[in-house]
């Protein structure tokens, strides 16, 4: 059987909805001062790019070979000792995991210090049915209160929390995932007023979390 997220790699290393974003600044931000990094389910691998642009050694896994990761691995298995990177980052990718609490969990063994996560925020039960009939891939995006509770069920504190929107194509973010014609249509429908002059706008939730001490 072919693997989607192999066929679509080249897309999200060209998506607008990727490449860029104050999103992204903010993980670049809060990653100042580390010497090495993970970046799980790389995806495009932005997050790497931004880090490595800052002078920081990073690793990068993806479930995905054709993503081009340097460690091909689920965000549920990471092979990697405990505390091997300074800051550990995960990008909009969440929201595809299996099992995210055993995820987060990894991330957090991994790290020595900052696991950085960045996820489209629960937005109610239409943007999941949009999301779900766009990409079947979609599990859930969860509410920022399940957030809490993954993070510090890991083991971590909450250091800082934010949401931000991020505004795309709404075009491309369809094309990604083959979805046309009727199936489109209501995904477009269910979006309502989040779609407007060809462009989506969708919440995320931003989180700077560290290794309780």
């Amino acid at each position: 059987m072919t693997d989607p997220w192999n066929e679509r790699a080249a897309l999200y290393v060209e998506s607008d909805a990727h490449r860029g974003g104050d999103d992204l600044d903010q993980i670049v931000a809060w990653a100042a001062g580390a010497r090495t990094a993970l970046d799980v389910a790389t995806g495009g691998g932005h997050v790497a790019r931004r880090l490595r642009e800052e002078g920081i050694d990073v690793v990068t896994t993806d479930r995905a070979p054709g993503m081009s990761p340097d460690v091909i691995c689920s965000a549920e298995d990471l092979p990697f000792a405990d505390s091997s990177f300074d800051v550990v980052a995960c990008r909009t990718a969440a929201h595809h995991f299996g099992d995210v609490a055993v995820a987060v969990q990894e991330m957090a063994r991994v790290s020595a210090g900052r696991v950085l996560i960045v996820d489209t925020v629960n937005m109610g039960e239409e943007v999941e049915q949009a999301e779900k009939l766009r990409d079947p891939s979609h599990v859930r995006n969860y509410t920022e209160e399940e957030w809490r509770a993954l993070v510090t069920g890991a083991g971590l504190d909450i250091a800082e929390i934010g949401s931000l929107p991020h505004t795309f194509d709404l075009e491309a973010w369809l094309r990604r995932t083959d979805c046309v014609g009727e199936e489109a249509e209501r995904v477009v429908e269910l979006l309502g007023d989040r779609v407007r002059d060809g462009r989506l706008t969708l919440d995320k939730i931003a989180i700077l979390a560290r290794k309780a001490v």
